[in-house]
């Protein structure tokens, strides 16, 4: 097979920042994918319909700036609100029944990137679940543990036994979305778990595993959150990501961050894969001998799950060798511009997207 045109696929989990960054890295998802849920956690985080409302318009001209009207037109942010204890219900669900918020996103408290504002205690925000439930609204979650007691590569793991599954016992109808998983452990709740329970896959997680950090030193551009697991666990997520099983679908968390942030004393988690992302997830699907079920992981399952109507266009991917750059342009301040290092840099991936 030397071309392969699928469905016009969607990203159901990334990071597009604000600012100059978003000027710098929105036209590259828009490129690729006719939708994407855009996650909230900016300074200070999405937590209103407003908020919501005003980002997806500068998401859009962001787009309509740097690739122009047609680029823009052909694509859909899907706006997310940041859970918080004070979070009015009410509005979430006036919001998603305008139509401005696909979804919710629970970050517990110190997780990840700007998620200092996230929840501490689920019985605070009952009521909010309570109204998803209700509405059909979905949630998505970044599954891990914050117990500093608690080893960063089981933070996941038991995620899923003391809140995941107690979660889903309480609320039975929530639509949930165990989002980036990155462990066997969550494979398998989520294969044997209920229909209404579902999980993204990136691209790094079926790339690399924790060793990519530490070869020949360390590696901060491989460092993400959830962090890369064991082997055992990345060949878990690529039967998965393969299997043609509905519950998991595409979700790249493209994270951009600037070059000097991530090579600091404390450098930034994060992976900036938005520029090759279905480049890398078909050299995945190749590889596994499974490139007749990418259209359904990228195209498919994710719609169906949020009951969203598939797209209508297509995109086409060449089987051609293709150099992906050291250094990519990021946001610009002035005469000055900064730099991204992308997934995959000075790699060269064996697909190319060509149309």
């Amino acid at each position: 097979m030397q071309q392969l045109t699928i469905r016009r696929p969607d990203d159901w989990h990334v990071h597009l920042r604000d600012g100059a960054m978003l000027q710098a890295v929105a036209a590259a998802t828009a490129r690729q994918f006719a939708r994407a849920i855009v996650m909230p956690n900016l300074r200070p985080p999405v937590t209103t319909t407003a908020m919501a409302r005003a980002y997806r318009e500068r998401i859009q001209a962001a787009v309509r700036t740097t690739g122009g009207d047609a680029l823009a037109a052909g694509f859909t942010p899907l706006m997310t609100a940041y859970l918080t204890e004070t979070i009015d219900p009410a509005d979430l669900a006036a919001g998603h029944a305008e139509g401005v918020l696909t979804a919710v996103k629970l970050y517990p408290a110190g997780a990840t990137t700007n998620s200092d504002a996230g929840v501490r205690d689920l019985a605070a925000i009952t009521p909010v679940l309570e109204t998803l439930e209700r509405i059909g609204m979905p949630l998505l979650i970044h599954g891990e543990v914050t117990d500093s007691d608690i080893d960063i590569f089981d933070r996941e793991a038991v995620f899923i036994e003391r809140v995941l599954a107690p979660l889903l016992a309480r609320h039975p109808g929530l639509k949930v979305v165990l989002e980036h998983i990155t462990t066997s452990d969550a494979a398998d709740f989520v294969r044997s778990g209920p229909a209404n329970l579902a999980a993204t896959i990136t691209p790094h997680h079926l790339h690399i595993n924790r060793n990519a950090m530490f070869a020949g030193g360390l590696r901060p551009d491989f460092y993400c959150l959830p962090v890369a697991k064991r082997e055992l666990h990345r060949i878990a997520l690529r039967a998965a990501a393969t299997s043609g099983n509905p519950k998991f679908f595409l979700g790249t968390d493209s994270a951009p961050h600037e070059r000097h942030a991530k090579e600091s004393a404390c450098g930034c988690a994060g992976i900036y894969n938005a520029p090759v992302a279905l480049e890398s997830y078909a050299a995945v699907f190749d590889a596994e001998s499974a490139l007749d079920r990418l259209e359904a992981f990228a195209s498919e399952h994710g719609p169906r799950f949020y009951g969203l109507p598939l797209n209508s266009g297509t995109i086409t991917l060449e089987r051609v060798d293709t150099l992906v750059p050291d250094r990519l342009d990021g946001a610009v301040s002035g005469d000055h511009t900064t730099e991204l290092v992308p997934f995959h840099a000075g790699e060269t991936l064996g697909w190319k997207l060509v149309g």
